[in-house]
């Protein structure tokens, strides 16, 4: 979770990027989560359309499109800027008989080609703080269709004042708000929070961080930029066992405060 190592990050020229998109592939997830906090989330949006159409923003291998497409009979577009998480993907849709409903598309989470309310779910788990926040509600807001629904999970502070060491590692990598904080961001983006939870310990270790843990172990390090990418999985990892406790990813499912269409280049929105 260092900005490189998760789903909507392309990579580059750059060794360590690729360090880290190669330790994360093929990993059950590329962040916290798990199907029980997607079966959660899921219920929690409902009631929806019979086939919803649903954005998975920064989808990685597809975890959550895939439950989506097979419980809920949504027809996803699942977007990511790695191709081999989307060729993964499209390979295993195409293999569980969901290929007409799973559509993959290479491209930015906020940059997204698609016409006001295309959407009646925006999906992100795990993801939007590739982009920020802020910039994801803003960019996807004009894309819920009228009574749509934004389902995101983000990492926030879950004490007032958090440990010297955590605070200075967050400030460096993803400076993080309280969950009144991430509410009032939401407000002003124009959305109602209308659940909020925190995901439980499981969703970090059972299938993230304990398979990544084994992955780093079998880590070839003289790949290129290998030793940094290690060092750096260590240290986040290091981090959330000595100071967990001060912060936690939480899902947040959020409504637009009113179906009101939003003309292009309005000044709240950004669009």
């Amino acid at each position: 979770m260092n900005g490189t190592d998760m789903p909507g990050r392309a990579p580059g020229a750059d060794p360590v990027t690729e360090a880290f998109f190669a330790l994360h592939h093929g990993l059950p997830r590329q962040g916290p989560g798990s199907d029980a906090t997607t079966r959660r989330l899921l219920a929690a949006a409902g009631p929806l359309p019979e086939h919803p159409r649903v954005l998975d923003a920064g989808c990685g291998h597809g975890r959550s499109t895939l439950l989506l497409a097979e419980e809920a009979g949504a027809r996803v577009t699942a977007v990511d800027l790695h191709q081999p998480f989307l060729d993964s993907l499209a390979a295993e849709a195409a293999r569980r008989g969901l290929g007409d409903r799973v559509t993959v598309l290479g491209c930015s989470m906020d940059r997204l080609p698609f016409p006001a309310h295309s959407f009646d779910v925006i999906w992100a788990e795990g993801s939007v703080y590739t982009v920020g926040f802020d910039v994801a509600l803003h960019a996807w807001h004009r894309l819920l269709a009228p009574g749509g629904v934004l389902v995101v999970t983000e990492i926030e502070w879950t004490v007032p004042d958090p440990a010297a060491p955590v605070r200075a590692y967050w400030e460096a990598a993803y400076p993080l708000r309280t969950h009144a904080g991430n509410t009032d961001t939401a407000q002003a983006a124009g959305y109602q929070v209308r659940a909020h939870w925190p995901l439980p310990e499981s969703d970090w270790w059972d299938e993230y961080y304990t398979p990544l843990v084994q992955r780093v172990a079998r880590a070839d390090q003289r790949q290129p930029g290998m030793p940094e990418a290690l060092a750096a999985l260590r240290a986040e990892i290091a981090m959330r066992r000595e100071h967990g406790s001060d912060y936690n990813y939480a899902a947040y499912l959020l409504r637009p405060h009113d179906p009101t269409p939003r003309t292009p280049g309005h000044a709240v929105f950004g669009v």
